[in-house]
This record gives C-alpha cells, structure tokens and sequence, in this order.
C-alpha cells in the first residue's frame, strides 16, 4: 500500500497524512509502548495501516515480541528514563523487564527504520493522552486506512478506464471496477453504512472525451446510417442517448428511436423536423449542416454504436474513479458516508456494464421482432453494402 504524504512530518523527517489519522498512530504507538498488555485489545489493523515506515515498524516490532507482565509498566517516567540512559543495560528494578522490552523493540524497529531512535519511542509515548482508548485510537487508524485503500483503488478504475494502450480496455477496465467494488465491501463489513448517510462531497465534473473529435465522427456516422436504415435501431435498445458525447447527438438519437417507435416516415427531413419539436436542435445549430451529415450513411449501424457503447463505459468507469476519489479526499466523509457514497456510484457503472453485456453478447433471449420496419420516405436501403463500405457485426470491443 502506497502512503500518501502531506506537510506534517513525524520525528525521521517523513511525510504523514492529515494530522488528525497521524496523531491518532502515535497515540496508539504510544500506548502500546507503555502498556504492552493492551495489544490484545487492538484488532483490525496491521502495520500497513500506519502511514509512515516508522510507526509501521514500531507497530510490527510490538506484535512480533512478548509483551512483558503488565505490573512491571506502571511508571512510564522511570521506563523511559531508563530507555534513554546510557549504557544501554538497565539496572535492578520492578521497571527492569519493560526496559529490556523497549529496548528490543527499538532494536527490531531498527531492522525496518534504521533512523528509529531511544527518543522518537520517547515522543511516541509522549503523545499517548489516555492508554486505555488504544482500541479507540486503532478504530480510527483503521477508518483512515479503509479511505486510504479505496482511494487506490478509485485511482486505479480512473486510470485504466482512460489507459489507450489495453488491448482490451472494456474488460481491463471492468475488472478494476469489481476490485474497488470488493474493497467497497470489506469497508463496509467493518464500518456497515447507516442509511442515507451520502456524502456531502461536491461530485467532480464530467471531464471530455480525450478522442472528442473521434467520438463526435463516429456519433455522426451512427446518426446518418441509422437514419438510412431506422430498421436497425430496433437491434440497439442497449445504446441510450447518455452515451452520446455531445447534446446534439443526443437528442437526434432520441427523436430516431421516437420516430420508429412511432412508425414513423424516417429521413433527415423527418428527424430534423422531431428535433425541433423537442428543441434539440438549439439557438445555435444549423440545420443545414445537421441535414448534410444525416444524408451521409457510412458502415454498420449497430457496430457504430457499440463503439459509442464502449466509449461510453469507459467514460463512465474513469468518472466514477473520479467521483470516488473525490469522496476519500473530502475529510468531512465518515467511512459510513464512503461506504453509500461509493455503492451508489458503481451502481452508474453496473447499469452501463449491462448494456454493455448485452451488445457484445451472443443473443441468449427472444429473437427480434419480424413487425414491418419503420417507413421512411425517398429510396429503400438495399440488402448488401455498397462496395468498399465496411460493415461489422457486433462483437467484443478490443
């Protein structure tokens, strides 16, 4: 696990995360370090939990040797003392066998941290208000470390959702979403969410399509052949018009599946005239160029849009990564808050993922309707492709 870092530093040097999650590693360090005997009380957590090697190693060297009796831990001032003194062997005492144990756990800390210092076991059991909330110190290092492996997790779905050099981005990408969702779960088996408790978080915006251009094109092409052949739009109830980069697009999708839908005459006249009755069309569009790309059929309808499908999922899986991240960066957000928060938004993601399955799968239900297609006006569309065109079945995105 990655640790993050922000300004505050610990007595090495090294950068620690919000102070808050911080203080609370120290706290519990140093109650360990004072009363060895309350490590049974605290579960839930390992060394990679802690966010600096230090505590990690302190923490690892405190399980791996034996606590010694818990009478022998009463006064921390003299053990500490002692600690410090030099030469290291410490002199008769009841305190004699906590001194022997602090040392040990200094010299296994070593073997992790080299810089651990008698003095930096000194801050750490300084800092320990209360030994006896160690359980409640644990729960909140726990709590930053379940936000911490989320964030990873999100960052990962993000990143491989706009990772252009997969062979398989679609699946790559899906695979990541079920690793987030798994830690997703394991957060929520320790923190189980209360109901509505969504995070206050603002949601990030949609970020552009890094191939716009490309996307926009093949949005287009879609338009113009579906418009040719409204038949084919029956074959497509997977694609939706959320998964159009641009408004426009969007809309001219909506008003093709209303007009077939509807048995309606489809032609670019017909669908530009729908268009403006639902007022897709805007105060800036020009009809004109809206009617030149309609007129212009180009490859097959549905592998046209399974493209835009899949450009669409991967857009969606990168945002929800976003949005993730966006929840753990947000301090105010309880791992309760994260735990909702994050299911509603892969609940975005599973439903595109089953549209998704649906285009690229063999076709396992009833076979499509034999109704009449939908009329259209001018010229019918003829069985077999012009030659040099290219025309594609749906199969899986690669």
């Amino acid at each position: 696990m990655p640790r993050t870092t922000r300004p505050h530093k610990d007595g090495l040097g090294t950068s620690t995360p919000s102070p808050p999650g911080y203080f609370a590693e120290q706290a519990l360090l140093g109650a360990l370090l004072s009363e060895p005997h309350r490590l049974p009380d605290v579960t839930g957590i390992s060394p990679d939990a802690f966010t600096t090697a230090a505590h990690a190693a302190v923490f690892a060297a405190i399980r791996a040797l034996p606590a010694p009796a818990p009478a022998e831990t009463t006064d921390h001032a003299a053990a500490l003392a002692a600690l410090r003194a030099r030469p290291a062997a410490p002199g008769p005492g009841e305190h004699a066998e906590h001194i022997v144990w602090l040392k040990k756990v200094l010299a296994v800390a070593r073997e992790q941290a080299r810089g651990l210092t008698a003095a930096h076991l000194h801050a750490l059991i300084s800092a320990c208000p209360t030994p006896r909330h160690a359980p409640a110190y644990a729960r909140i290092i726990e709590a930053e470390h379940a936000r911490r492996r989320l964030r990873t997790a999100a960052e990962r779905l993000a990143h491989t959702a706009r990772d252009t050099s997969l062979p398989h981005p679609v699946p790559s990408t899906l695979a990541e979403a079920d690793a987030l969702a798994s830690v997703v779960d394991g957060i929520a088996a320790v923190f189980p969410p209360h109901s509505g408790s969504l995070p206050r978080t603002p949601v990030p915006p949609q970020e552009p399509p890094h191939d716009g251009e490309e996307a926009a094109q093949e949005e287009r092409l879609l338009l113009a052949t579906a418009t040719a052949r409204p038949a084919e739009i029956e074959q497509m109830g997977w694609l939706t018009a959320e998964d159009f980069t641009l408004p426009l697009h969007a809309g001219l999708w909506q008003c093709l599946t209303t007009l077939v839908r509807r048995r309606s005459p489809v032609d670019p006249v017909t669908v530009l005239w729908q268009a403006q009755q639902r007022g897709a069309l805007g105060n800036t569009t020009d009809a004109r160029e809206v009617l030149w790309f309609l007129a212009r059929p180009d490859v097959s309808a549905p592998y046209l849009a399974e493209r835009i499908l899949t450009r669409s999922v991967l857009a969606t899986a990168h945002h929800v990564g976003r949005r993730i991240v966006a929840f753990t960066e947000d301090p105010a957000d309880s791992p309760y808050q994260l735990v909702v928060g994050s299911r509603r938004a892969l609940a975005e993601l599973t439903a595109i993922r089953t549209r998704w399955q649906q285009a690229t799968s063999p076709a396992t239900g009833p076979p499509p309707r034999t109704t009449p297609a939908a009329r259209r006006t001018g010229p019918a569309p003829t069985t077999a492709a012009p030659a040099g065109r290219l025309t594609r079945s749906p199969r899986p995105c690669r």
